[in-house]
């Protein structure tokens, strides 16, 4: 029997159905508490079947948790917006610049996404307070550069080391300087690279805790915090907590979905037809 005629054994898409469910389950749990009320969700044994009802959404939304949405929308948006104006710039220099140590530059870039936040919070806490930074937007979106702009910079440089060089000797020719060549040529070829850093970016901004913890007040709380106001002294309102992180989860939903879109139709056309 040859290698393209052997047969699979029936437990590797055994295997596969069950890690979908390990992954999916705790997701489709977190969905079912939204809806239910706060006996369904404590019953012993677990409920699967029951009334839903939307009073845990209505107690969220009529809260300031809205506004904690527009919090993170703000800060995770400009973080990746000012991630996409500085790191692609350094992307296509650390791909296309004779720098001598430009792998030792790269490197450095990816180590801060390395480096723990525990070792810079308090640090970053005490710079903030005496600048004037702490419990600002702007603030927040420049602490989140510590999260999006490696992965922007790596995630972008690999697309263009993958561009060939040959499309860009035309534009050279014409007499085009880096940055023409960068926003007319390269760019609209590494659009899916793009998407998957803004996709990438964007969520590991917005699931950021310790960073709006510490360095956030009472104006820019962002969404994981609010979250966490279903914890009181006494008690755990599972119920809200769930129907919050039900919310919080579709902005990041949205735009993976609609930039995915655009992903897979930068895939779809050549770079002669820009």
């Amino acid at each position: 029997m040859t290698v393209g005629t052997r047969r699979r054994s029936p437990l590797v898409p055994l295997g596969y159905v069950a890690f979908a469910v390990f992954v999916a389950f705790p997701l489709f749990w977190i969905a079912t508490m939204a809806f239910k009320t706060f006996g369904d969700i404590i019953a012993v044994p677990p409920r699967f079947i029951f009334s839903p009802t939307l009073d845990n959404f209505t107690e969220v939304l009529s809260s300031g948790f809205p506004r904690y949405l527009l919090n993170s929308m703000i800060v995770s948006g400009g973080a990746v917006g000012l991630a996409l104006l500085v790191g692609l710039p350094a992307a296509y220099v650390l791909a296309r610049g004779r720098i001598r140590a430009r792998e030792h530059l790269a490197f450095t870039f990816l180590s801060f996404r390395f480096a723990p936040e525990f070792a810079i919070i308090l640090p970053l806490f005490a710079i903030y307070q005496r600048s004037g930074l702490y419990d600002t937007y702007w603030g927040l979106v420049l602490a989140h550069q510590l999260l999006t702009l490696p992965l922007v910079i790596w995630i972008c440089r690999g697309f263009i080391e993958d561009v060939p060089y040959s499309l860009e000797e035309a534009a050279l020719v014409d007499g085009a300087g880096p940055w023409h060549r960068l926003r007319h040529v390269v760019v609209p070829v590494i659009r899916p690279g793009i998407a998957a850093a803004v996709i990438i970016a964007f969520i590991t901004s917005w699931n950021n805790l310790l960073l709006g913890l510490v360095l956030s007040g009472r104006n820019t709380t962002p969404v994981t915090m609010g979250i966490l106001e279903a914890m009181t002294f006494d008690q755990i309102r599972w119920g809200e907590m769930a129907a919050s992180a039900f919310i919080a989860a579709l902005p990041g939903v949205v735009i993976a979905v609609y930039l995915q879109r655009h992903l897979v139709r930068g895939l779809t056309m050549g770079a002669l037809k820009q």
